[in-house]
């Protein structure tokens, strides 16, 4: 052979080889990858060839599917359905032949298409038996009674908020509501009414923005309902040893480094008041000095130990409430009141009143209570796990009493049940430049029972801009929603 054909040879091998390397990398090394890339049109095609399984809560399903018309360029045959979107969209998210996924549609799509690797043995003997294949089921731990009544609060306000309930011993969400909100099955297809549907819900055109999920992703100043994390501060650092001795508070309190007193709503009872009594009529002052007192370093680490600073995973992601580090001491004061730079979602308040309430012991809060296949076999369960320890049961139980008394003679009268014992935390959290806007309305809150059981905490925050600034209070808007939440669990344990 000639130099020149040899050449050629050569390079059509070296091309040959190229080739091979190429085909075997595609096929071998990136195959899962291109399998499931979103760009695929195959995934999108195989996502939605069959029906999803279902999210269920208290055994019934929230969610469906229903035959699409596959005419023309839409080549996908099931779409989403929900029931009462609105009032579960916080829960489930939503499902869009053409915008996707989010929240449990998105987490735990491989489960709902059938196309997790824990589905092998289902959808092989599926394949066997020539039954068409199936997505498995998400099981919530919510409540539907509490959900309603936690939905129909808000509603009933007109006013944006938001609405989380807690099992305190386990750590299982019972409730998340978010209003405004939005319907799922609106933007499911791939349709023009669901592009404009869709456009319709962007905050861009619609600055009531319902598709946030306030319950987890919006962060508020958390007012006074701070004050119980304050309270436990001051008993864990041994600050003061109970609720009713008398604390170091006069009045007027000025903040360090200013010549500005913090001052009190009203004319209530606050110089050197007991924390109780404190607790009871909310004084701003002897919370700020307590924080003061204590320091940015001891506040922060109380703060922390309840789950500020730190994302949570339910397993839909919620924000990070904030408590600030390296604050001088007026600053301190100010955010020991909930004010300043601290600021938390419904979750993480809800979560304050829920380690209170089981004597000082947070759960970590979840809201899928088991995974299963088609034929609703087990694939997976969630146990509950605790996530810290915030304070000793002895001060937790002094604080309950705190907060009890809260609900039996103070600011919180509107949430007591005949025949429970509620603790509860009212805030009037100021927002808005110079504190020009509507102030948010607070209420965290726990139910009793007469065995000692608590089956229910909650945190309620009501955004109502229509109402009469003087009307705002976390007792006069927040605490009813509350109890209506509490009395629909502790109904629905009876």
């Amino acid at each position: 052979m000639n130099k020149p054909l040899r050449r050629i040879a050569i390079f059509c091998g070296l091309l040959v080889l190229t080739l091979l390397i190429r085909d075997n990398w595609l096929q071998y090394v990136k195959a899962d990858s291109l399998a499931t890339d979103d760009k695929n049109r195959r995934v999108t095609i195989a996502r939605y060839s069959t029906p999803r399984g279902d999210i269920i809560v208290g055994g019934n399903p929230i969610t469906g599917s229903a035959k699409t018309s596959t005419t023309g360029l839409n080549d996908l045959e099931y779409k989403r359905t929900y029931k009462n979107g609105p009032m579960w969209a916080p829960v489930t998210g939503y499902a869009s032949q053409a915008f996707g996924a989010n929240q449990l549609e998105s987490i735990e799509d491989g489960i709902l298409t059938g196309t997790d690797d824990r589905l092998f043995f289902r959808n092989t003997l599926d394949m066997v038996t020539g039954k068409e294949k199936q997505g498995g089921n998400v099981v919530t731990t919510l409540n539907a009674a509490a959900q309603q009544a936690a939905f129909n609060g808000l509603k009933k306000r007109g006013a944006k908020g938001a609405v989380v309930a807690l099992d305190p011993a386990t750590g299982k969400i019972l409730a998340l509501a978010s209003y405004p909100s939005y319907d799922p099955s609106a933007f499911a297809g791939n349709s023009n009414d669901d592009a404009k549907a869709w456009d319709k819900l962007q905050k861009k055109n619609n600055p009531d923005d319902p598709m946030l999920n306030r319950a987890l992703r919006e962060t508020y100043p958390p007012g006074s309902t701070f004050k119980v994390v304050t309270a436990a501060a001051a008993l864990e650092n041994g600050l003061y040893p109970d609720a009713d001795s008398k604390t170091n508070s006069p009045l007027p309190w000025i903040m360090p480094g200013t010549t500005t007193p913090l001052k009190n709503e009203g004319n209530i009872p606050c110089e050197n008041a007991t924390m109780r009594e404190a607790l009871r009529v909310s004084c701003n002052s002897v919370f700020g000095k307590i924080g003061a007192d204590l320091g940015n370093d001891k506040m922060l680490a109380e703060a922390k130990k309840f789950g500020f600073d730190a994302e949570q995973f339910t397993p839909v992601r919620s924000s990070a409430s904030v408590f600030s580090d390296d604050m001088n001491k007026s600053q301190t004061a100010l955010s020991s009141i909930g004010q300043y730079n601290t600021a938390a979602t419904p979750l993480q308040m809800a979560m304050v009143a829920s380690a209170v309430a089981n004597d000082g012991k947070l759960m970590k809060p979840y809201m899928v209570d088991q995974l299963q296949t088609s034929n609703v076999d087990p694939i997976e369960q969630t146990d509950p796990k605790e996530l810290s320890r915030p304070l000793s049961a002895k001060n937790a139980q002094i604080l309950q009493s705190m907060m009890e008394t809260v609900v039996k003679d103070g600011t919180g009268k509107n949430a007591q049940i005949d025949g429970v014992t509620v603790g509860g935390k009212t805030g009037t959290a100021q927002h808005g430049v110079e504190n020009s806007e509507n102030p948010y309305a607070w209420f965290i809150s726990y139910a009793k029972l007469a065995d000692g059981s608590s089956p229910v905490a909650v945190a309620v925050v009501v955004e109502d801009e229509a109402a009469n600034r003087d009307d705002i209070s976390g007792g006069g808007l927040a605490a009813p929603i509350a109890k209506s939440v509490m009395e629909a669990v502790i109904k629905s344990k009876k």
